[in-house]
């Protein structure tokens, strides 16, 4: 069967990347021994390909299939993550580099593509070892070529290579000791074989045989982690020039371990584990010109990791079937209210105590389910619950909330993001009248059209769009960058799309995005970040 990749399978592809990794990220964080156990390659592993699939969200919707790499390449690059992010970010790279992108995919395309990924990847670390990733990388690509030269097409060269890597992965132990003395496999190598799981599902729709993982043996840190080794983590992305970069890797390697030096065309991202961090610091500062500079303690970090090593849960309030169903697929815990059937203390505490959940985040999204929610969570507290109650008053506030809640970090700085999207949150709504009042702007009868603007009634017109149009001038701003649209139970027709094209005419530089929400009583819900 002829294989062609197009712009729609190939963004299919890295959303299944994300949510694989997703499902599988605190397993990997689990067996994470080396370099050093710091338990968050999972996380890393998860977070760089979300960079790489933001990119490809967020790229124009006409890019055809090169531009479209291109862009998802630059997001892993940039948003690279720990030592096992930046060596998958290149073997990704590496791959693409080798793959025909404008016409037919044969197996012995694949092949090249495996081997040139790997090798690059060998390349572009350091010290290499084998037990690693790289090792199930070259694993994967034997297989590949295996599948070229047996005459097999390209479909069954990628599920041959996964078979390899996932046979690689089983391996390790015995290539390296310390993941024999854990009782655990390479935890990058694991993450890499969830890829090339995932690539074998999107080519073929078949799910590869599971990889069983298996419990490690705690490792104890000291100051430095591992006896001997370095105490921080230093990254950085460099704009250089490629001819900069070998004595760049000359100057970095005697300083530490862990040398990981991947990008090209003026953009790389660094990665080393060092005592001396100015010393990193400066030899990029010698070569070109770093930024995005982030060091990591070790031994801070897993501290943190201990006090927050139970499991996250998110609960929100939320009202119609559309926003209900948006907040479980972000993987939340919705608790569904309507106007004739309104939450209760009773359902509240049951649900957060219900979680079993170690840490618990409370989006309220209704000004008069916060108290109801702060007496749930004091009660929760009591337990032995950590839970914070953010006190969003908006659907489209949680919903913004929601969009940057990561499990991966510490609880507080979670709380603090959340907090902070929804507070930078500009939210407004339409409704319409059911009978003659006052409102802060004047009088209305039944049937007008009542534009809300946080919380309160700004506008009074005749017709949805028109008054939707209103609100959402009022909440603009010059920094505004994304709307938010929200549509419910008697929106006008083509109301959500007919908003979002005024928008392009008065504010092209603002992205927006449509959502059918489902909510009663109101025909719209803004927000504005």
């Amino acid at each position: 069967m002829v294989l062609r990749i197009d712009a729609a399978a190939f963004t299919a592809w890295t959303e299944l990347c994300v949510a694989s990794l997703s499902s599988t990220r605190a397993e990997i964080d689990a067996m994470n021994v080396f370099p050093v156990p710091d338990s968050d390659t999972g996380t890393n592993a998860y977070l760089t390909f979300v960079s790489g699939a933001e990119a490809v969200a967020d790229a124009p919707a006409d890019l055809e299939l090169p531009a479209l790499v291109r862009h998802y390449l630059d997001g892993l690059l940039t948003g690279a993550r720990g030592n096992s992010g930046v060596i998958l970010s290149q073997l990704v790279r590496g791959c693409f580099a080798g793959l025909p992108l404008d016409g037919e995919v044969d197996a012995a395309h694949v092949a090249e593509a495996f081997e040139r990924a790997t090798d690059a990847s060998y390349v572009a670390v350091g010290d290499p070892k084998e037990g690693t990733i790289l090792s199930v990388a070259r694993a994967a690509s034997e297989g590949a070529r295996r599948a070229a030269e047996e005459g097999r097409d390209a479909r069954d060269a990628f599920t041959i290579a996964a078979a390899a890597a996932r046979k690689g992965l089983r391996r390790t132990p015995e290539q390296m000791e310390v993941l024999a003395r854990a009782g655990v496999v390479d935890a990058g190598g694991r993450a890499l074989v969830v890829v090339l799981d995932a690539t074998e599902q999107a080519l073929t729709g078949r799910m590869p045989d599971p990889v069983s993982a298996t419990v490690p043996v705690p490792v104890a840190a000291g100051d430095d982690l591992v006896e001997g080794g370095p105490g921080y983590e230093v990254m950085y992305l460099l704009d250089a020039d490629d001819d900069r970069i070998a004595e760049l890797r000359r100057a970095l390697a005697p300083l530490g371990d862990s040398l990981v030096v991947v990008g090209g065309d003026g953009l790389w991202n660094v990665h080393v584990h060092v005592d001396d961090v100015g010393a990193a610091i400066e030899a990029g500062i010698a070569a070109g010109h770093p930024r995005r500079i982030t060091v990591t303690h070790f031994a801070d970090q897993v501290a943190r990791q201990r006090r927050s090593a139970g499991r996250r849960v998110v609960v929100v309030a939320t009202t119609g079937p559309g926003i209900t169903a948006l907040c479980e697929q972000a993987g939340a815990v919705a608790v569904p209210f309507t106007r004739d059937e309104p939450l209760g203390g009773d359902l509240v505490r049951r649900t957060i105590l219900g979680t079993d959940a170690d840490e618990v985040i409370v989006l309220p999204n209704n000004q008069r389910y916060v108290g109801l929610f702060e007496a749930a969570a004091k009660e929760a507290r009591q337990s032995g619950v950590r839970v914070a109650v953010i006190p969003t008053a908006a659907q489209v506030q949680g919903l913004a909330a929601l969009a940057v809640h990561d499990a991966g970090i510490d609880f507080d700085d979670d709380v603090v993001a959340m907090s902070s999207a929804a507070g930078h949150t500009a939210h407004g709504a339409v409704t319409v009248a059911t009978e003659p009042g006052m409102t802060m702007v004047g009088p209305c009868v039944a049937g007008d059209v009542l534009g809300v603007v946080s919380g309160d009634f700004a506008v009074v017109g005749g017709g949805q769009l028109e008054v939707a149009a209103a609100v959402l001038e009022r909440l603009l701003s010059p920094a505004s960058e994304l709307v938010t649209v929200v549509t419910g139970h008697g929106a006008e027709e083509d109301l959500g799309p007919a908003l979002v094209r005024h928008l392009a005419r008065s504010r092209p530089d603002v992205d927006a995005e449509v959502h059918e929400g489902g909510q009663e009583n109101y025909p719209l819900f803004l927000a504005v970040e």
